[in-house]
């Protein structure tokens, strides 16, 4: 791998080499940003009971934000599936549950006693103990992520073709049996499976980017055009055309990292790339405290501006509140403590340590 974060079209190496891929950060930046960008606009409007400019950023954007961030999850996978299981569950399992354990405890914490003045706190506590079955508000997709995991090596003797074009019926299908966690694995199965299967022509994706940038800055006016009226038509939500708009975006936002990673311009993306954990985790308490405020003192009459500053805070606010937790020694929020492991920690480096 070169020190550019680029990977030989011919494949992923064996063995890993260096720390970070710099245009996955960047993509994985944006992605994060689009997030938080939807929780805080749609709550906002939901809360005020309108809509604002924002709106139309969040529309765009909902094509591809979850396919980017669920293809770009399994892209390293083909580095560490053949892993013993002890290692494996540890890293790719135990991993994301001790996070929704911790954040899940954390965010009820904050809205129990909402939910018990509206029923009681014996019926909160349930529905708290149920959070561990049906995901609870922003951490879906930490619960979701180690079930892809586990899906993806139980079945990779099965051939790979039969097990793509299976998840893309699952997308095309529309399940919705109301229960999150199969709904979302139905809807978002087939980009991360394609991560992990496609991930040598990903990565030759972005080395052509960073090769020939004025055809991809051609390429990425050309599918914002086409996505844009898409959406404005409505047609990004029939059946096919979400599938194929939910990869074009995630080659668009491929794309876009890699032009940003060559340039070294927006360097804040690339940070909250290599910190999108961090972001994943905490915004949700920012982002409401900051809605909450606004919203009640009515200072900022205008919607859409109130929504983006939210978003703002959102992202921002999640970072400082990692910072105070490093200073206050308070790392296991982000950090998985050693006593949390069930596999021994390898020393030395990875490739784009899994998050």
């Amino acid at each position: 791998m070169a020190l550019s974060g680029t990977i030989a079209a011919s494949g992923l190496p064996k063995a890993p080499s260096a720390a970070r891929v710099d245009w996955v950060d960047y993509a994985k930046g944006i992605c994060i940003v689009m997030v938080v960008m939807m929780h805080s606009v749609l709550g906002v409007e939901i809360a005020a009971g309108q809509t604002g400019f924002m709106h139309v950023a969040v529309a765009f954007a909902k094509p591809f934000r979850m396919p980017d961030f669920f293809l770009i999850s399994g892209l390293f996978l083909p580095l560490v599936i053949d892993r013993d299981w002890r290692t494996y569950l540890d890293r790719k399992v135990v991993h994301f549950a001790y996070f929704y354990v911790v954040w899940v405890t954390i965010q009820f914490g904050f809205k129990a006693p909402a939910f018990a003045a509206e029923t009681s706190w014996r019926e909160a506590g349930l529905l708290y103990l149920e959070s561990f079955v049906e995901p609870f508000g922003t951490l879906w997709f930490i619960y979701l992520l180690p079930i892809f995991f586990v899906v993806t090596k139980l079945t990779r003797r099965v051939p790979p073709l039969a097990i793509w074009l299976i998840a893309a019926a699952l997308e095309t299908a529309r399940i919705s049996t109301g229960w999150t966690a199969i709904d979302e694995f139905c809807a978002r199965f087939v980009y991360f499976y394609s991560g992990y299967l496609f991930a040598p022509y990903v990565f030759a994706l972005s080395d052509r980017a960073r090769n020939h940038p004025a055809l991809a800055l051609a390429a990425l006016a050309t599918w914002a055009l086409l996505n844009a009226g898409l959406v404005a038509l409505g047609a990004s939500e029939w059946k096919i055309v979400s599938l194929a708009l939910g990869f074009a975006g995630a080659g668009a936002i491929i794309t876009m990292g890699t032009l940003l990673a060559r340039a070294q311009r927006l360097n804040f993306f690339r940070f909250c790339g290599e910190h999108s954990i961090v972001i994943y985790l905490a915004f949700f308490l920012p982002m409401a405290a900051t809605r909450t405020l606004l919203l009640r003192t009515g200072v900022i009459p205008d919607i859409g501006t109130v929504s983006l500053i939210v978003t703002i805070v959102g992202v921002i606010g999640s970072l400082a509140i990692w910072y105070v937790a490093l200073r206050l020694n308070a790392r296991f929020l982000f950090e998985r403590p050693q006593t949390f492991w069930i596999a021994p920690k390898k020393a030395g480096p990875v490739l784009q340590a899994a998050e």
